[in-house]
């Protein structure tokens, strides 16, 4: 089963550069540009199979997903993580842009010597990267936890771009890998459906979004919090988490004992991303942040139904190719919210089940 699983991630990495930014080449070799070619005809004109492929791969991982989930005692969580992380070193991030935007963040760091909370992409017009740069407009949005992070993969790249890209996912890979290490030290199934959720290794690993080195350091911070009797690192790391999106400032508060408390901070935590997704935009890599909770709160692995709406939303993107129409924004948030629905129904189903046995029992 592992190879055939490894096989849907490699077809998931080479699907992913369907979409890839006709104005980035990674190298200037024959082999690449046919490659690249063919990708981009496929991802831009040929929308309605590029749509059938991304639908059937996202199927396929929730099956294989869902199949490591009831064979977890046979598995290790360590290494289908590093066998994951592996194959999708190579994925390009073809559902969002904020990747690139880190990379030339930390550029301005190691490369230009300037402040990004002070300088941002278009104060350096001359650069050959803001070719396949977006938001180029704005200055530094995250905390300076990531920042410090990301110098390590920019500093390491000499400046080259090839580099610099795959230590980023390098550092994303490794951070994943973490988060599993240690959450198989408290719950083997928990670290089987975080190291394998496709919601996940979508916007974790292959689109690579900083939420997932968020997830991993406040996951590391619960299983000290959890186990040692030293609570400073454990507070420590829990406050690294949220210095990099700060809307996860309550997980500092969680409590080794008080399970009701930590149920109090996992509802509010997941009322300011309602209230972002209200206020902004509804994305789904918001929602990773509600993996921090796995080691305490078991029932996270009843929202795949909801997971699996977040991923299916990227249907105008995909599809009908891009956000540029307010019915496509809107379509997103229909996919989204029906699958939302379909999920607090199937838990209010699960919770009159169980209480129907609980008295019938008694």
């Amino acid at each position: 089963m592992l190879i055939i699983y490894s096989i849907i991630l490699f077809f998931l990495s080479v699907y992913s550069y369907s979409l890839i930014d006709p104005n980035l080449t990674f190298f200037q070799t024959h082999w690449w540009e046919i490659f690249r070619a063919k990708m981009v005809y496929f991802g831009y004109y040929q929308r309605d199979l590029s749509w059938f492929v991304y639908l059937s791969l996202i199927i396929l991982l929730f099956i294989f997903h869902l199949y490591f989930l009831k064979k977890h005692k046979g598995f290790n969580p360590l290494k289908i993580a590093l066998l994951i992380s592996g194959v999708l070193l190579i994925s390009y991030p073809l559902l969002s842009h904020d990747f690139f935007n880190y990379l030339f963040d930390a550029r301005i760091v190691t490369y230009y010597n300037h402040n990004p909370y002070l300088k941002k992409a278009l104060d350096f017009p001359s650069d050959p990267w803001l070719r396949f740069m977006h938001w180029t407009h704005r200055t530094y949005p995250y905390g300076p936890v990531f920042l410090l992070i990301s110098l390590v993969p920019s500093f390491l790249s000499l400046g080259k771009f090839i580099l610099s890209f795959f230590f980023f996912k390098l550092t994303f890979a490794g951070f994943y890998i973490l988060a599993v290490y240690y959450l198989a030290k408290l719950d083997k199934k928990a670290a089987v459906f975080f190291a394998t959720n496709p919601l996940l290794l979508i916007e974790g690993l292959v689109n690579s979004h900083n939420d997932l080195i968020a997830v991993a350091l406040a996951i590391i911070g619960i299983y000290y919090l959890l186990v040692s009797k030293l609570q400073f690192n454990a507070r420590l790391l829990l406050l690294l988490s949220t210095g990099i999106k700060f809307i996860t400032l309550p997980i500092v508060f969680l409590s080794k004992q008080k399970l009701i408390w930590n149920k109090i901070i996992f509802a509010f935590t997941g009322g300011i991303l309602i209230y972002l997704s209200l206020k902004s935009e509804i994305q789904p890599w918001y929602f990773l942040n509600l993996f921090i909770f796995l080691p305490i709160i078991r029932s996270i692995n009843r929202l795949d139904i909801f997971f699996l709406g977040l991923l299916l939303s990227y249907y105008p993107y995909i599809r009908l190719g891009g956000w540029d129409t307010v019915e496509k924004i809107n379509l997103k948030h229909s996919i989204i919210i029906i699958f939302f629905v379909a999920n607090v129904i199937q838990l209010i189903f699960l919770k009159f089940r169980y209480l129907h046995n609980v008295k019938k029992n008694n």
